[in-house]
């Protein structure tokens, strides 16, 4: 291994793991990273804890934007607000939460 290669934050074992489920989803982290470091690391320690917890910020989305349909199988969507608008799209397969979509501002949809 290359030396000043990044370690990556290992995840407890009563953690849920994040994974990117759409390259837009990883662009969009990206752009959050640059700009919203310290509330995306706070996003970051409530996905992996407690995913499917609500509050007034992280809930589940309604109407037609509340499912999503991945590999034949619907699943709840869920959003977890960050300030400035910017909003995580997400769902949750057994311990893996699954980012499908990172917002750097507030998106359309839910205007």
């Amino acid at each position: 291994m290359a030396r000043n290669t990044r370690v990556v934050r290992p995840t407890k074992s009563t953690e849920y793991e994040l994974v990117f489920a759409t390259r837009e989803a990883e662009a969009g982290w990206r752009d959050l990273r640059a700009t919203q470091r310290n509330v995306l690391t706070d996003a970051w320690d409530y996905l992996t804890q407690h995913p499917l917890q609500h509050t007034s910020t992280v809930h589940p989305l309604r109407g037609e934007l509340g499912v999503i349909t991945r590999g034949g199988q619907s699943h709840e969507r869920w959003q977890y607000e960050l300030s400035g608008g910017a909003r995580i799209w997400y769902f949750v397969v057994n311990r893996v939460v699954h980012l499908e979509q990172v917002h750097t501002r507030h998106p359309n949809q839910t205007k």
